[in-house]
C-alpha cells in the first residue's frame, strides 16, 4: 500500500517543525515529538546545558539509552520465557512418553 504522505505540525520547545509523514503514522509521530519535548523541557529547566543543539543532542542520548536499556531487557525476557517453554515443553514430552509405556 502506497500512502501519500501529508504535512504534520509538531512543537518541540516552543519551536514549530513541519514533518510529512504517512497518515497511518501521523499519530506515532505527534506522540514521539510530544514525547522528546518534555524530555528537552527536563533538560533545559535543569539549567546546566545550554543551547538548543546541546539540549536536544542530550535529550537524543537519553531517549537512545532508554530504548537501548529496554531491548535489552526485552531480549532478556524473550529468552527466559524460550527456556522456560522449552522445560515446560520436556517435561510434557516425558509425561507423555512415561504414559505410552505404561499403555504398552
Amino acid at each position: 500500500m502506497n500512502e501519500q504522505s501529508a504535512a504534520v505540525q509538531v512543537k518541540i520547545l516552543d519551536k514549530e517543525y513541519q514533518v510529512n509523514c504517512p497518515p497511518s503514522d501521523q499519530e506515532a509521530l505527534i506522540k514521539s515529538a510530544r514525547y522528546l519535548d518534555e524530555n528537552m523541557r527536563k533538560i533545559k529547566d535543569r539549567g546546566n546545558i545550554h543551547g538548543i543543539e546541546k539540549i536536544a543532542v542530550m535529550a537524543a542520548l537519553n531517549i537512545t539509552h532508554d530504548m537501548l536499556r529496554k531491548n535489552r531487557l526485552i531480549n532478556e525476557t524473550r529468552h527466559t520465557t524460550a527456556q522456560q517453554v522449552k522445560t515446560l515443553e520436556d517435561k510434557i514430552d516425558f509425561a507423555l512418553s512415561a504414559n505410552r509405556q505404561l499403555e504398552i
